[in-house]
């Protein structure tokens, strides 16, 4: 079975270097992809653009920030809600957003999880370990999703 992906919709570098962190910290050694805004991580999903062509195997697990450059995250988790290839992939927000509208508009749109990104390093190690023992490990994909 290959290695499950994690796609991880960041632009700033900062936070893409603390969840690299985070995630080696916590031993999560799973294939780790970076979009830096909306249209390159709907790119990657949708075999479009820069990835025109290529068969990208669908992440496991789907870290999106809502503040991007280019198409926002409401968007992306629009898109990828309204596309049968992917509309069932586990999309957990991770934002510094405090807008409830942020918030609402994220479950509204179907994510499954909302995560305020903590300022302090160590609450977010702890969030990463959470996320990836509950959405690599334990959690269960449809089959079409599945290694």
């Amino acid at each position: 079975m290959e290695d499950k992906i994690i796609l991880l919709v960041e632009d700033n570098p900062n936070d893409v270097e603390l969840t690299k962190r985070a995630l080696m910290k916590n031993k999560v050694l799973n294939k780790l992809i970076v979009a830096e805004d909306g249209v390159e991580a709907l790119d990657y999903l949708f075999n479009t653009g820069i990835y025109d062509g290529m068969d990208n195997k669908l992440p496991t697990l789907i870290l999106l920030d809502l503040k991007l450059p280019k198409i926002d995250g409401l968007e992306v988790l629009r898109e990828i809600r309204n596309n049968p290839r992917t509309k069932r992939l586990p999309v957990v927000v991770l934002t510094s957003s405090k807008e409830d509208q942020d918030l609402i508009g994220s479950y509204d749109l179907g994510c499954n999880s909302y995560i305020r990104k903590p300022v302090d390093f160590r609450q977010f190690i702890e969030a990463v370990q959470n996320l990836g023992l509950y959405w690599l490990i334990l959690n269960e994909l449809p089959p079409e999703h599945q290694g």
